[in-house]
């Protein structure tokens, strides 16, 4: 028996861990010197973990027994770096045997910060490009593994590359910041060659935690109480305060997106948003839907739309709720097609057994709802046959 049981799941959030040479190993060589580096990784236990593991392919064979003796207990097992198939991706390949999940999304989990965050365009360029690379070896050793490479926007030309790259290694979504790239909107000409190849392909784009800073800054947790302890920069990265409105800066780019009708223009574009939670996901339609019927008459174009937001947010768009949320509840304020399951395997915030909290959740929708998270929607999202 799998963790999964008998039923089909397709898992739209999981990681990998990576290790300090990720980012360095598959660069070109002039600009490895300019390559930030992943040794100043200072989470609670993952530093320790990642250096103690430089150089290595993947766990001894000690090790990987123990951890498949799990069996189905396996998101109940060690997290992090000293997961099984946390930084390889044949052991990946045992760890999706033992969830049983048919498919699985696979994301970076220290370089987003690095290389967005860069000031430097030959940097962020060739480090993206290096991350693509290296997220491509782990991919490529099961075709279950879905993996998410990265463009920033800021650039067209280099991201309209970086994407071609990516399409060449197999990947099968593109991760992009949350800002404005290039002092621009998402929604500017400049950008609509890059839509309109995703649109074509049916790649989906994606916005993640790591695709903008953390939107509580420095200052608001300086409260005075200096034993008050936080949970920032521990096993759960983020704390209390940034929970309330880690999804701002997506919520704006979606929202930019929508109202600069690049959905309209644009209708087989897919987009997900992992990671940061789903409760904001009703009001923001609700907004958007009032603001193009408001606006309509002084902002002219609004009044062009053939589709209401609300509906390019079915069409279009597909958001992962954290467990503790209640995904049954935002399916009853929404529609049951917006909402992705997720395991975040194998980082700690997706719990111990995050199957049994949606379960729970959803145990007064209908059959169809539940297939439509576990499974449905993820098929609309990364375009796969039933």
């Amino acid at each position: 028996m799998t963790y999964a049981g008998n039923r089909e799941i397709r898992d739209a959030d999981s990681h990998l861990m990576e290790l300090p040479d990720f980012l360095t190993r598959n660069v070109e060589s002039s600009m490895r010197a300019w390559i930030p580096s992943l040794d100043d990784i200072r989470l609670a236990d993952v530093g320790t973990q990642m250096r103690e593991l430089e150089g290595s392919q993947g766990h001894t064979q000690e090790t990987v027994e123990q951890l498949i003796a799990l069996g189905d207990q396996l998101t109940r097992g060690p997290k992090w770096h000293a997961a099984l198939g946390a930084f390889n991706g044949m052991e990946r390949g045992m760890a999706l045997d033992l969830l049983g999940f048919q498919q699985q999304v696979v994301f970076s989990s220290f370089c987003a910060t690095k290389i967005f965050g860069s000031t430097d365009d030959r940097v962020m360029y060739a480090a993206a490009a290096a991350h693509n690379r290296s997220m491509a070896e782990f991919c490529a050793c099961d075709s279950r593994l879905i993996g998410v490479g990265m463009a920033p926007l800021d650039d067209p030309t280099r991201a309209d590359t970086l994407f071609d790259e990516a399409l060449e290694l197999g990947l099968g979504a593109i991760w992009i910041p949350s800002r404005a790239p290039g002092g621009r909107s998402p929604g500017h000409p400049d950008h609509d060659a890059f839509w309109r190849k995703l649109e074509e392909t049916g790649v989906p784009f994606i916005q993640h935690v790591g695709s903008s800073n953390l939107s509580i800054p420095d200052p608001w947790m300086n409260d005075g109480i200096e034993e008050r302890q936080t949970a920032r920069g521990g096993a759960e990265v983020i704390g209390s305060k940034d929970l309330t409105v880690i999804f701002q800066a997506a919520q704006r780019f979606i929202s930019v997106l929508v109202l600069d009708g690049v959905l309209e223009r644009f209708p087989r574009l897919k987009g997900g948003v992992i990671e940061l939670g789903a409760g904001w996901v009703p009001d923001t339609i609700r907004r958007l839907d009032h603001a193009v019927e408001i606006w309509a008459r002084s902002e002219p174009h609004l009044a062009q739309f053939e589709r209401k937001p609300s509906e390019q947010f079915h069409d279009q768009l597909r958001f992962t709720p954290y467990p503790f949320e209640d995904v049954g509840q935002l399916m009853s304020e929404s529609c049951p097609e917006l909402y992705l399951f997720s395991s975040d395997y194998p980082h700690a915030e997706g719990g111990r057994d995050p199957i049994k909290r949606f379960d729970t959740a959803l145990v007064q929708r209908s059959a169809y709802d539940r297939s439509r998270f576990y499974e449905a929607n993820f098929r609309d999202l990364y375009a796969v046959a039933e």
